[in-house]
């Protein structure tokens, strides 16, 4: 194996985890911006008021995207798997 190869390798590798973590971590800003902004304007500044929230949207957008992730991810592992020099 080469260093092209290994490079590529490590790059696809790399663009698998933010891709498949992406949705899940976007869902936990979203929420978490949304909330901050309620929390300036009501100037309620209750530091846990934050967790529950973004928590409770991140647990139900990974059940939501685990069918969409285990796919992508059975695909990769087919596709290294498949396209490793011997």
């Amino acid at each position: 194996m080469d260093l092209g190869v290994a490079l590529d390798l490590g790059r696809n590798a790399f663009f698998m985890a933010m891709s498949t973590s992406a949705p899940i971590l976007l869902i936990g800003l979203i929420v978490g911006l949304s909330i901050s902004v309620m929390q300036a304007v009501t100037q309620l500044q209750e530091q846990t008021l934050t967790f529950v929230p973004k928590i409770t949207a991140m647990v139900a957008a990974a059940a939501y995207f685990i069918p969409w992730i285990a796919n992508r991810m059975l695909t990769y592992a087919q596709d290294m798997f498949g396209t490793l020099p011997s």
